[in-house]
């Protein structure tokens, strides 16, 4: 590549996001090809959710612009009020910088929205984290959508790259890379239980859960599935419980009131809105499980070999370790299986799984990518739909 570096907007919305996109962010610094420009939305800027953009500022990373979204309710039509607002502020950012591309991660709608504005002014989008299925989740139908949208592809294994192709992508635009979640693991100077105890104020020696739950936005009551799953915790009065609240979703809100009511009636247990990267795999380390509905338990959990409880179907479809145990939403069923996690022979068993994330240097690979996708007559080409042929015409081929 000559010239002068071509210029990568990188748009994150929330903690777990930021926290996979980091090391990108510090790779693109350092890049001698491409530059970044930090785009930083949604439950960062919002009080509501723990205006976590202070944790991108306490880092020290360049934010190029902040663009505001939350202003409506948490419920289903607030959320698309908030997808209208968002994609004509990120359109009429975009169109006034004009980055060479623009970098997203996942399937969440603010992220949907800022893909919509680059696609069409036609800045090539790049997309992490692709291909994956959550049926119990309308993350899936954003991520098909980026998917749809996007340019060049990095998904996080064979599988999920296989899909995407199975969705018209060419394959020339498609790089397993692995999963920057187990790269943040192998990789990220974690703390250890004293230095978690002194930065979060809580018991690490003592066995405890690591918790999330996040509304299913398909469907579901989450004030009743997060009773259920606080009534079941209950009967593990031993068990120090430690929360990481809900997202910007509908049902959010609900979910963290009840959570806040639930700490402040006992000892043994907090809620934090955000324990940042550092803090937040440092606790799955010595976690005794992983209880809820994240896609950390399914997608960064098994890289530690500890056990999950993977509660509903929000993560229906995701692949699966031996690691993973999957339950309904009822206080009983998730009581069982919860034994089941806690038991020293499956503990012993979650020895043996093996995250299908590994990719090695997973960041460093997009961003040389990325260079070299940027600097090929694909990134400005028309994409074309790819069809894989089938049998006969593979047969037809042959013969001719």
């Amino acid at each position: 590549m000559s010239g002068a570096k071509k210029r990568v907007a990188v748009v994150t919305g929330t903690r777990a996001e930021y926290g996979l996109l980091r090391p990108v962010c510090e790779k693109l610094q350092k890049s001698d090809e491409l530059a970044l420009e930090l785009v930083v939305t949604g439950a960062h800027l919002s009080e509501r959710y723990g205006n976590t953009v202070t944790e991108i500022e306490a880092q020290g990373m360049p934010i190029a612009a902040r663009i505001p979204i939350l202003n409506h309710p948490s419920t289903n039509l607030g959320t698309c009020h908030t997808i209208a607002d968002a994609v004509s502020l990120f359109a009429d950012y975009f169109a006034a910088s004009r980055p060479d591309c623009v970098l997203v991660l996942g399937d969440r709608y603010e992220i949907f929205a800022a893909a919509t504005a680059a696609a069409v002014l036609r800045i090539p989008l790049a997309h992490i984290s692709g291909g994956d299925v959550t049926a119990g989740a309308a993350d899936e139908f954003f991520r098909h959508s980026i998917t749809k949208m996007a340019s060049v592809h990095f998904p996080s294994c064979a599988t999920y790259a296989a899909r995407i192709i199975r969705m018209g992508e060419e394959p020339r635009r498609v790089f397993n890379v692995g999963g920057l979640g187990d790269e943040n693991i192998r990789t990220m100077r974690l703390l250890d239980p004293a230095a978690l105890a002194e930065r979060f104020h809580f018991d690490f020696e003592r066995p405890y859960l690591l918790i999330t739950y996040h509304p299913v936005t398909l469907g579901g009551d989450p004030a009743a599935e997060v009773g259920a799953l606080l009534a079941a915790l209950d009967r593990f009065p031993d068990l120090g419980l430690i929360f990481t609240k809900a997202n910007a979703d509908a049902g959010g809100e609900v979910i963290n009131r009840l959570l806040d009511d639930y700490v402040a009636r006992r000892e043994n247990a907090v809620a934090y809105t955000s324990m940042g990267a550092q803090g937040y795999l440092s606790a799955m380390k010595y976690c005794a499980a992983v209880v809820g509905n994240s896609s950390s338990g399914v997608v960064e959990a098994p890289s530690f070999q500890k056990p999950t409880v993977n509660i509903g179907d929000r993560q229906k479809g995701r692949l699966r370790c031996r690691s993973i145990l999957d339950c309904g939403t009822g206080t009983e069923e998730i009581t069982r299986t919860l034994r089941v996690a806690l038991s020293p022979a499956f503990a012993l068993g979650c020895k043996n799984s093996r995250s299908p994330y590994n990719g090695g240097d997973t960041s460093g690979r997009i961003v040389s990518l990325l260079a070299a996708f940027l600097d090929s007559d694909l990134a400005h080409r028309p994409k074309e739909f790819w069809d894989a042929p089938s049998a006969a015409e593979r047969e037809d081929e042959e013969e001719n």
